[in-house]
C-alpha cells in the first residue's frame, strides 16, 4: 500500500473524536432541536418557508442541501415543504435575502450568511440567530458534519408535528400519504410535551445511529481512503484534477467537497477540482436532449483526461447517471474513487470503481452525514 500523507493520523483515526463530538452535542441538544422541529411545523403550517442561506464556497452546499431535502423528501409519505437555497453566486446574500424572506418564514443561516432585517422571521444559526447552536468542534469538517445531522434530523423530525391531532395552531393536522401505515394516528390529541419529550429521544437515537456508522464507514474503508489519497496526491503532483459528482443531496455533498479541495482551511494547498453538478445549463441541456443517465459521463468525455480521477458519491450504488459516468472515466484512464451506502450496489458488485468505501445503512439521512467524514477524512490524507 501506497505511503499515507500528512493527514493520515488525523485523519482515518479521528472517528473517536467525531463520536465524543457528535455525542456531546446532541445528548445537551436534543430537547431544545424537537421544540425547534415544534416551532417550524407552526410556520410551515401558516404558510411559511425555508429560506436556507450561505456566503462561503462551503456554506453554499448546506444552503442546497437543506432545500433539496425539504422540498424532495426521501421518506415514504413525508409532505415537501417549500424550502429555498440562496448562495453567493446569486449575487449578495444580504440582497438576496432582502428581496425573498418574508413574514413568517424560516431563515436559516450558514457561515459568512447575515440575519434578516424582515420582522417575523424565525432564525436558525450555526452560531446565530434566534435559535443558535454551536457544535462543540474546532475542526471544520467535524463541524459542519454535525451540523448536517442537525438539518436532516430537523428535516425528519418536523412531521411529527402535523401527524399528531392538536399539536399546532389553528387545529392544522395532516397525516398526510403516510396515513395508511399509522391507522391510529392523530385520533386523539396527545400532550405536546409527551411529543417533545418523544422527539428529544428520536434525536438522540437518530445522532447514536450516525455515530456506529460512521465509525463503522471510516473503519472497513480505512485501507480505499488512504489508496484513494495516495492516488490522488500522485495525479495531482502530475498537473491532473478531480472531478466530482452526485445526485440530489449527494450533489450537494459533491459540491462540499469540491468547495474543501478548492478553498481548503489549515493553509492547506487548492487543488484543481470540477465539480459536474454545478452548471445547470449543462445539466438541463444534457438531459432534455440526450437523457438524463448522460448529465455526467458526456461532461467526463468533454472533461475527463487520462491523468484524471473522478470521485462519484451515490447513496445506492446503483444510479444509472453515476455508473455511465464511472464507465467512462474508466475508459479514458482516470482513477476512480466511490462513495456508497446500501450493500455498495452495483459499483461494489461489480467493480465499476477502483476505491469504494461503503457505507452500510438503507436510510439516506444517515448514509450522507457518514459520507461527509468520508470525504473530509480523504480531504485530510491528501493535504
Amino acid at each position: 500500500m501506497a505511503a499515507a500523507g500528512p493527514g493520515a493520523r488525523a485523519g482515518v483515526s479521528a472517528a473517536a473524536a467525531r463520536s465524543g463530538a457528535a455525542r456531546a452535542f446532541f445528548d445537551a441538544e436534543a430537547e431544545r432541536i424537537a421544540r425547534l422541529c415544534h416551532a417550524m411545523a407552526e410556520r410551515f403550517a401558516a404558510g411559511g418557508r425555508l429560506i436556507a442561506a450561505g456566503e462561503t464556497p462551503s456554506a453554499r452546499s448546506d444552503a442546497r442541501h437543506v432545500a433539496v431535502e425539504f422540498v424532495h423528501p426521501v421518506i415514504v409519505g413525508k409532505r415537501a415543504l417549500p424550502a429555498i437555497g440562496l448562495a453567493g453566486e446569486g449575487g449578495p446574500v444580504a440582497a438576496q435575502l432582502a428581496l425573498t424572506v418574508e413574514p413568517g418564514d424560516i431563515v436559516m443561516l450558514f457561515e459568512g450568511a447575515p440575519a434578516p432585517e424582515q420582522r417575523d422571521v424565525l432564525t436558525i444559526g450555526f452560531p446565530g440567530g434566534e435559535w443558535s447552536f454551536d457544535p462543540p468542534s474546532d475542526d471544520p469538517f467535524v463541524r459542519q458534519e454535525l451540523v448536517e445531522t442537525l438539518y436532516h434530523v430537523l428535516w425528519e423530525l418536523v412531521h411529527v408535528f402535523f401527524e399528531h391531532r392538536g399539536l399546532l395552531s389553528g387545529g392544522v393536522h395532516d397525516t398526510g400519504a403516510s396515513a395508511f401505515l399509522y391507522p391510529f394516528l392523530g385520533e386523539a390529541a396527545p400532550d405536546v410535551e409527551a411529543v417533545v419529550a418523544d422527539v428529544a429521544a428520536s434525536v438522540r437515537m437518530k445522532s447514536e445511529e450516525v455515530i456506529a456508522l460512521r465509525e463503522q464507514t471510516l473503519s472497513d474503508g480505512r485501507a480505499a481512503l488512504e489508496a484513494a489519497a495516495a492516488v490522488l496526491r500522485e495525479r495531482f503532483g502530475a498537473g491532473g484534477r478531480l472531478l466530482v459528482l452526485g445526485n440530489g443531496g449527494s450533489a450537494t455533498d459533491a459540491m462540499d467537497a469540491a468547495a474543501d479541495f478548492r478553498h481548503p482551511p489549515r493553509g492547506w494547498a487548492p487543488r484543481p477540482v470540477l465539480d459536474l453538478t454545478e452548471d445547470t445549463a449543462i445539466i438541463t441541456a444534457l438531459g432534455n436532449d440526450i437523457g438524463f443517465e448522460n448529465v455526467f459521463a458526456r461532461q467526463v468525455i468533454a472533461h475527463g483526461r487520462a491523468g484524471d480521477a473522478l470521485l462519484a458519491i451515490s447513496t445506492s450504488g446503483g444510479s444509472p447517471n453515476v455508473l455511465a459516468a464511472l464507465a467512462e472515466a474508466r475508459r479514458g484512464g482516470m482513477a476512480t474513487i466511490a462513495l456508497v451506502g446500501y450493500d455498495g450496489g452495483e459499483i461494489a458488485a461489480d467493480g465499476l470503481a477502483d476505491h469504494v468505501v461503503v457505507t452500510r445503512s438503507q436510510h439516506i439521512p444517515r448514509i450522507q452525514e457518514a459520507q461527509a467524514s468520508a470525504y473530509h477524512v480523504l480531504r485530510e490524507l491528501v493535504s
